[in-house]
């Protein structure tokens, strides 16, 4: 974040009276459940926000972006799949992005995990016409163990999968690989502009402005420099705060293995990893990638972490090749 961002912050908290920071739309966007005209579907029990490009009857590839509490604000370059002949589904998971927000003891009582492994079953099982309509996942980073998860659990359901630097896919696995790509540098700019307005609103506990402080904490991954190869900003709508900490608490606590039906899956996936991540490279995708019987691991070039942003000119010929052979 820029000094002048840091100006009109503080500018912003001087001229607002304090109960204006918790009126909805304030701070973040409006959700599915409060904005009408964001598209939506009733999925397992909540309002997912979900955009679909394509004909319905064509094969169908389910985005699933990162976070856990992202969106997949970042990941609409791949909506041109939908001129190759694919049905191309995004969705916001549940709680984050433009969906609509979920108490915390909802993760809890049902089990973060498995809660959404559910949601995107339930997500396929409405876009899907019958079994023989051929089903492909494509994610990012946490969407790509989600996926991972998914196919450990329904490895009949999915025709192919490409997937995109997940962190781990087991939770020592995950730690590992969040202890070299996240460390935290103190009095880096970076980290002392994402306080501020932490400083600002702090005492207030309404999810939007949990949403709103999470969305500059997270900002110190982009700045100059940053381990996993970011160039700068990504778009976003924003940050789910309560859905991620939710997540994060339930994997510290009980921990988590996508592997154990994985040799399965006979079928190869292709495995993406950026050429100016340093947290990952060829060795560590090797490493993440072994479970899975037949990998195609590839390199996307000239980019970090946010490959699907800023890397999307080399990725994308990568991945419809895959679909088209698979198609």
């Amino acid at each position: 974040m820029h000094r002048s961002i840091y100006f009109f912050l503080l500018f912003l908290s001087a001229a607002c009276e304090p109960e204006d920071w918790s009126k909805p739309g304030n701070l973040v966007p409006l959700t599915a459940d409060q904005n009408a005209s964001v598209p939506s579907q009733q999925i397992n029990g909540t309002l997912l926000h979900v955009e679909s490009y394509g004909t319905p009857t064509d094969p169908i590839i389910v985005v699933i972006h990162g976070g856990p509490g992202g969106d997949f604000r970042s990941l609409l370059n791949a909506k041109v799949l939908a001129d190759d002949g694919f049905n191309v589904v995004f969705y916001d998971q549940r709680g984050t992005g433009l969906s609509k927000r979920e108490d915390r003891g909802q993760f809890e009582d049902k089990g973060a995990i498995d809660l959404f492994i559910e949601d995107l079953d339930k997500l396929i099982s409405l876009y899907r016409f019958g079994p023989e309509q051929k089903v492909f996942l494509m994610g990012h980073s946490w969407g790509a163990m989600l996926a991972t998860a998914y196919i450990n659990k329904h490895p009949e359901n999915i025709t192919g999968a490409v997937l995109a630097e997940p962190g781990g896919l087991t939770w020592p696995q995950t730690e590992d690989y969040l202890s070299r790509s996240n460390e935290v540098k103190l009095f880096r700019e970076a980290i002392n502009n994402a306080l501020v307005p932490e400083a600002i609103i702090a005492g207030k506990s309404q999810h939007e402005i949990l949403d709103y402080k999470a969305s500059f904490f997270s900002s110190y991954e982009n700045a100059p420099g940053n381990t996993i190869g970011n160039e700068g900003e990504y778009p976003f709508w924003r940050n789910g705060a309560v859905s991620s900490e939710a997540m994060n608490e339930y994997a510290d606590k009980y921990g988590f293995v996508f592997t154990s039906n994985l040799g399965q899956y006979t079928t190869e996936v292709l495995f993406l990893y950026s050429e100016r991540n340093q947290a990952y490279g060829r060795s560590w995708a090797e490493q993440v990638s072994a479970p899975y019987p037949t990998v195609n691991l590839q390199v996307v070039k000239n980019c970090g972490h946010e490959m699907f942003y800023f890397g999307w000119s080399d990725l994308y010929p990568k991945a419809l090749n895959y679909f088209n052979q698979l198609k």
